[in-house]
């Protein structure tokens, strides 16, 4: 079992590192099944082995994306002045999400995962952003579509456990 973790711990350090994203793709349906696989799915972890999950991989996630922001502050790659104005309005969204997680049950937070997982591989093949950089000057966006973006990508990130860079990441380079 520690080494199924360790492969999965470890592919989840070098997709966030390398992409941006990708760690609470794969920490919450693996602890999820492994919450379930070793205390059965009608103990109290099993009942709620998504909440377990969720809140391990966002507590994870901020280790990560701090070892990642850091790293690329360093490479000159962070342009702040883009993403400092979302900052404040994605730790309130994150507070919101986190108390709407823990008010509705595991099957709700389950079904929305694979909903927006869904949503997410279709977005990044789909939609110019994620492959295909924007092209000509990168403009800040204005106060009001900052407010309403910050707050649904904390909201999401921390109901879902999915990290906020996989909706910032298509968002800088749109």
């Amino acid at each position: 079992m520690y080494s199924v973790l360790l492969l999965c711990g470890g592919l989840a350090g070098v997709t966030t590192v390398l992409f941006g994203f990708g760690g609470g793709f794969v920490v919450v349906p693996l602890m999820v099944t492994l919450l379930i696989a070793v205390h059965g799915a009608d103990s109290v972890a099993g009942q709620a082995a998504m909440h377990i999950a969720v809140a391990t991989s966002t507590a994870l996630m901020i280790f990560a994306a701090s070892l990642s922001t850091w790293r690329h502050h360093r490479r000159r790659t962070v342009q702040w002045r883009l993403g400092r104005p979302l900052v404040g309005y994605i730790a309130v969204g994150a507070v919101l999400g986190a108390a709407a997680a823990v008010s509705v049950s595991g099957e709700w937070v389950r079904w929305m995962f694979i909903s927006y997982l869904a949503i997410t591989i279709a977005d990044a093949v789909m939609r110019p952003g994620f492959l295909h950089q924007a092209k000509g000057e990168v403009r800040p966006m204005g106060g009001l579509v900052t407010a309403i973006t910050g707050l649904f990508i904390g909201v999401i990130a921390a109901f879902l456990g999915v990290g906020g860079s996989v909706m910032t990441v298509p968002l800088m380079r749109r």
